[in-house]
């Protein structure tokens, strides 16, 4: 089995590259999926969740509501860390579930995590290869605004609460540069994980 961690910063195209490399055999796995479920109800942190940012926070159907939770914690770097250390050591626990299952069941897989804050949650040595996305910066502001619907300086608090990425571009194995089209990007990404 090979593994690879696949990051980047918010809006940089992680999941452009995550979803090519899974279309060409690839076994994909998202953090970010597994950070909703582990605050499902009844799950490893939701009633931590609840206790730490109040009941404000849930839907009329008692599930978190990720929105409103974001906006919380992106306009306090405490309230982040404190999001962070509920979520990520039930996080990590299922990736390394997960990985061993692969393991055992497709000795020969290439597996792809694509993990937002590997970086950040210090878990680049889980894996063979870090790969990661990049945009520039001005690149990245305009992308998330875009995408999330938000004004520039939400745009920028929520890039900055991050590792910068040109900090993880430095610490990478392998860069994909995703400025350009989508197209340049999976034909980039195909050519990478054919010489793999």
């Amino acid at each position: 089995m090979k593994t690879i961690g696949l990051t980047g910063g918010i809006a940089s195209g992680k999941s452009v590259v995550a979803r090519a490399l899974q279309e060409m055999g690839a076994v994909l796995i998202s953090a970010d999926k597994i950070g909703h479920q582990v605050i499902e109800p009844g799950k490893a942190a939701y009633h931590n969740l609840i206790e730490a940012f109040g009941k404000g926070i849930l839907n009329p159907d008692r599930r978190i509501n990720r929105k409103k939770l974001g906006d919380i914690v992106f306009k306090d770097p405490q309230k982040l860390q404190l999001l962070n250390q509920l979520t990520h050591p039930p996080i990590m626990q299922e990736i390394k579930l997960k990985l061993a299952q692969i393991q055992q069941e497709q000795p020969a897989a290439i597996v792809v995590m694509e993990i937002p804050l590997l970086y950040e949650t210090r878990m680049e040595k889980l894996f063979d290869q870090v790969w990661v996305v990049w945009v520039d910066r001005d690149t990245q502001i305009e992308r998330l605004m875009a995408r999330d619907a938000i004004d520039r300086s939400d745009a920028i608090r929520r890039i900055d609460s991050q590792m910068p990425l040109n900090e993880k571009a430095r610490r990478a194995d392998l860069l994909i540069d995703n400025r350009g089209s989508i197209e340049e990007t999976v034909a980039t990404t195909t050519r990478i994980f054919n010489n793999i």
